[in-house]
């Protein structure tokens, strides 16, 4: 389900927050309490039944529910008490106060790829590291790319990419990545020293042969 809550976009299938084009950074705790609560909006969910929902079988202090409040209060800058998203209940528990518009998610209709080289190399929705670590979606076994060295986030409305504290940096154009930067279709991007280019097209993975990517 995609919910949009106030001026953010919560996918619970692929567990992303985002704000425009930005990627929210929250623990899997985290996530899942803000996830909790826009399930049951605009029901108060008593601090019992998040502790069994959010820890089952577990004993933790309510510090730690405490903690991940404040965890998603600084993460969605909810800093305006007359207009909360978060709302403590005191003594109860806590409800998602925000205006809710909820979707169902449908399969993203335009295919995304890489093109390095000669390889046509598939993006799948949600994160796709591109480095020489084996596991990254986009291999790049080349001195000067970091093991995890960026990586592409998708989502229904585009994808957007992040440097990933890479030693030699990453560049869209001339541009140093320094945040979430969204991509063009056609756009260059520089991993390091290795160029590839970034597609999107509703007809799918073109098969046309894409001369002169060499490694600079």
């Amino acid at each position: 389900m995609i919910a949009r809550v106030g001026a953010f976009v919560l996918d619970s299938d692929r567990r992303q927050v985002m704000r425009g084009d930005a990627v929210l950074h929250l623990t899997a705790k985290a996530f899942d309490l803000l996830a909790l609560l826009v399930d049951e909006a605009p029901r108060v969910v008593r601090k019992a039944e998040l502790h069994e929902r959010l820890w089952p079988g577990t004993f933790v202090s309510e510090a730690a529910l405490g903690a991940l409040v404040k965890e998603l209060r600084r993460a969605l800058e909810d800093r305006n008490p007359k207009a909360p998203i978060i709302r403590t209940a005191h003594g109860v528990g806590y409800a998602c106060a925000a205006h809710i518009e909820r979707e169902l998610a449908q399969p993203a209709p335009v295919s995304r790829w890489i093109v390095a080289g000669a390889r046509r190399i598939a993006l799948a929705a949600g994160r796709n590291v591109i480095g020489r670590d084996p596991a990254a979606t986009v291999l790049l076994d080349v001195p000067g790319v970091s093991r995890r060295h960026a990586q592409i986030v998708v989502d229904h409305r585009g994808a957007v990419l992040e440097d990933l504290d890479s030693k030699n940096g990453t560049r869209i154009g001339d541009a140093l990545v320094t945040g979430a930067m969204t991509l063009h279709d056609g756009d260059a991007i520089h991993v390091g020293p290795v160029l590839v280019v970034y597609h999107a097209s509703a007809s799918g993975i073109s098969t046309h042969t894409v001369a002169g990517l060499a490694r600079r």
